[in-house]
């Protein structure tokens, strides 16, 4: 029962390709130019089934898909911008860099020791030499807490 179903489609389908190439044939023989305005209107009345024949029929001429083809990036360079934005939130390991001291240099350097257990004299020239890099190798939550931490005393930070 299935392939009758099947086979009567198929016949339907044909029928309909070959009344529509005929109608078309003649149509073309009494009038060679045809507006669009003309095609939309013929469109327009065609049966869903007539349309998809004319979809087939046009695939076949001009050897086209109808398909849509997959959508390209509207700007390449905001691919790339992407692509680095996950390249930073998929990174685990974090530097923390002092970019200034600030105008509160001793309680930088205070901070500093704190954060880095050095000495006095080694906070001391890891603050003058800015830019330095404070620690490397710390996760992004330690990373910003050392950033929240030197910012508050003046510095400015940034995690790289």
């Amino acid at each position: 029962m299935v392939e009758k179903k099947k086979a009567s489609k198929k016949e339907e389908k044909e029928v309909v390709s070959k009344e529509t190439e005929k109608g078309s044939m003649k149509k073309e023989s009494k009038a060679s130019k045809v507006t669009s305005d003309e095609i939309l209107e013929k469109i327009e009345k065609m049966s869903v089934l007539e349309l998809a024949d004319l979809v087939k029929a046009l695939e076949e001429k001009f050897g086209v898909p109808a398909a849509m083809p997959a959508a390209m990036p509207a700007n390449a360079g905001g691919a790339t911008i992407t692509s680095e934005v996950k390249e930073e939130e998929e990174k685990t390991d974090f530097e923390v860099i002092i970019k200034e001291i600030g105008p509160n240099k001793i309680k930088v350097i205070k901070e500093i020791r704190t954060i880095t257990a050095l000495g006095l004299k080694e906070s001391k020239d890891l603050v003058e030499g800015a830019p330095n890099t404070v620690k490397e190798h710390v996760d992004k939550k330690a990373a910003e807490e050392i950033k929240e931490k030197l910012e508050a005393v003046g510095a400015v930070v940034e995690i790289k």
